[in-house]
């Protein structure tokens, strides 16, 4: 089959997990292609994700490089495994790549982490918020292409609603609770879902009151999604220009730390949700 022209993140992932396993045993290319029966040029698209890889091949890899994480090895031969098109993929050609990155890295995770300053988390916003979001974009979106981007976003939002739904724990600012996206009525249905949604089992919304002053990441939107181990772990960060990716060792352990500290000085749910109670009562 010829290489990949549509590279989706997982796909990327993977390919960048190869090259670390391979280098960081410090073999070659040329002599993992013999290794694997393939030519060097295999090797190198198998890395940047142009190509698939098979369990076996995988698994020869792995033992050849040294790896005995077996849980690791393990989650390698899964993601390498084909699989049915994500849900995603209906819009593909009709909504920026980034878009359907985010989809396809939440709905692999094992668990979803955030931190928000000004805007309340996709995942927990309604149509209307959502709306009022994409309404403001420079140069202003035609309307239909609104409609897609709400659409998908609320398919996006069945990660936490669906059967066996992901762990998602939401770092809010207070900030983002008291941006009126839409005005009052808008915002007001916004903090009454947001209620809604964190009595959900599989849901924790904390609130960051302003009172708690300085804290790292001011003004980032995160989102840390677990892999099933911790070395598959993705950082994605929203930018205007789009999300970026991250996964090196040193800024997965960096948002890990960012965000246990501000789940540390963040309100608890309960308190959390006394707040939302007030701001939406003033409103």
């Amino acid at each position: 089959m010829p290489p990949r022209t549509i590279l989706t993140q997982r796909q990327k992932r993977l390919g960048s997990e190869l090259r670390r396993m391979r280098t960081t045993a410090g073999m070659s290319a040329e002599y993992a292609a013999g290794l694997l029966g393939v030519d060097r040029s295999r090797v190198s698209n198998m890395e940047s994700g142009l190509r698939g890889i098979n369990a076996e091949r995988l698994r020869t890899l792995a033992c050849n490089c040294d790896c005995t994480d077996e849980r690791y090895v393990n989650a390698l031969a899964e993601m390498a495994e084909p699989r049915r098109p994500g849900w995603w993929e209906r819009y593909r050609g009709s909504l920026p790549q980034g878009f359907l990155d985010i989809s396809e890295t939440e709905a692999y995770a094992s668990r979803l982490r955030g931190a928000n300053t000004v805007h309340v988390p996709g995942l927990l916003q309604t149509s209307e918020h959502a709306m009022a979001i994409f309404r403001a974009v420079i140069p202003q979106l035609p309307e239909h292409e609104v409609a897609l981007r709400l659409a998908h976003r609320s398919e996006r939002q069945s990660v936490i609603t669906r059967d066996n739904p992901v762990p998602y724990v939401a770092v809010i600012h207070e900030a983002a609770l008291r941006m009126q996206f839409g005005g009052r009525d808008v915002s007001r249905g916004q903090l009454k879902h947001l209620l809604e949604v964190s009595e959900r089992d599989n849901v924790t919304v904390l609130v960051l009151p302003f009172d708690q002053g300085a804290f790292p990441g001011a003004g980032q939107t995160v989102i840390y999604a677990e892999g099933p181990v911790p070395q598959l772990d993705t950082v994605q960060i929203d930018n205007s220009h789009g999300p970026d990716f991250l996964h090196s060792d040193g800024q997965l352990a960096k948002y890990r730390a960012q965000l246990d500290l501000l789940e540390g000085l963040a309100l608890s749910p309960e308190r959390s949700r006394d707040v939302i109670r007030e701001i939406a009562h003033k409103l």
